[in-house]
């Protein structure tokens, strides 16, 4: 039995100037996730801003006034279909890979996929949610190659970064 061709739409929307960011990465990562939650079809839009803008945006839809690294907005999910948005800051991304051993493609990807996964339905509010998404992060991570320099893969919020290794 065959089974018919996943039916998504994933753009990229480089919304900002600071730096080139190479989008293919980042589209794939977002495929990686719906593939792995078993999504078929999905409309997903990435927004790469400014601190600024991201400021902005998180004031607007979540009251907290300060840049943060990524926002997710479910605008549909069911069984097998998923319509959202992620946005992701390239100057928080650009700030805080040294920190983390990484370059800030790395930590942009990083961002990507947690918006992602927070699409399909994962969530980090609670240590047993939270822990099923750092392995999932750390799964799609490695296919392009990166193991998070941390003892679990983190989130993409520095709030809740794990220590580093020794």
């Amino acid at each position: 039995m065959t089974h018919p061709k996943p039916e998504r739409t994933i753009e990229i929307a480089d919304e900002q100037s600071a730096w080139d960011v190479d989008p293919e990465p980042l589209r794939r990562a977002v495929e990686l996730v719906l593939e792995g939650a078993s999504v078929r079809r999905a409309e997903v839009s990435v927004a790469l801003v400014d601190d600024e803008a991201m400021r902005e945006m998180n004031r607007r839809y979540l009251e907290h006034d300060y840049a943060t690294d990524v926002l997710s907005f479910v605008l549909e999910r069911s069984a097998d279909r998923v319509d959202g948005q992620i946005v992701v800051s390239v100057d928080t991304a650009r700030a805080e890979a040294a920190g983390w051993g990484w370059t800030p493609a790395d930590e942009l990807l990083l961002y990507v996929i947690h918006g992602a996964l927070h699409l399909v339905g994962h969530d980090d509010a609670k240590a047993d949610e939270r822990e099923a998404m750092r392995r999932r992060e750390k799964e799609v991570l490695a296919q392009f190659g990166l193991e998070p320099r941390w003892k679990q893969a983190a989130p993409s919020g520095r709030r809740d970064r794990e220590e580093r290794e020794s």
